[in-house]
């Protein structure tokens, strides 16, 4: 009998490991993206709900990439290649998308900004890359994002002396949305 208690004691063990070992697996994501956006860590930026209440008197450079992924039919671009604007200043620029296929494309942008230390003082209020665009056949839209550079910039003892920042945009393609994929191309073309 003591020989299956032991038996059952290892089996208990390794199952609780395997559980675990899943728990952290699942949890190893969600906690990764929470740790980015609280460091900046890979020049990710951080959400804002309003604009800063104060505005320095020195200028930062903020330039605009704009990428696809591969597979991604879509054009995309920058309207303007940089931006000048007062640290604390809210800044506007537009991203233009083109669909160029004669079918609805969906897609979802990531984003980083570089350098990378630069994304824990870079604050966005509204932009495109927060939801799914869909885009129908021939369609261009122009997209807004609104953001500020935070004042907080200018006392970091690494981050301090950066007056040049790029935002980058990446479009990867992602499945239609359950209502848009069901109709058919000639009702499609009524979405938006």
């Amino acid at each position: 009998m003591k020989r299956l208690d032991g038996n059952s004691r290892v089996a208990a063990m390794l199952v609780g490991v395997v559980v675990t070992m899943g728990a952290l697996a699942w949890a190893a994501v969600p906690f990764y993206d929470w740790f980015c956006r609280v460091t900046g860590y890979g020049g990710t930026t951080n959400v804002a709900t309003a604009a800063s209440d104060e505005v320095l008197d020195e200028i930062v450079t903020v330039r605009f990439d704009a990428n696809t992924a591969s597979g991604m039919p879509w054009e995309f671009r920058a309207k303007q290649t940089e931006m000048k604007l007062k640290i604390g200043e809210s800044g506007m620029a537009f991203y233009e998308a083109y669909n160029p296929t004669d079918k609805p494309v969906a897609g979802t942008a990531s984003y980083n900004v570089s350098p990378d230390i630069a994304g824990y003082y870079f604050n966005k209020i509204q932009c495109f890359c927060f939801t799914e665009q869909v885009l129908q056949p021939g369609e261009r839209v122009e997209m807004p994002v609104v953001f500020f550079v935070d004042p907080e910039l200018v006392k970091d003892r690494d981050a301090g002396r950066i007056r040049n920042i790029t935002l980058s945009y990446t479009f990867y393609q992602t499945e239609l949305p359950e209502e848009q994929a069901s109709l058919s191309p000639a009702e499609g073309s009524d979405y938006n």
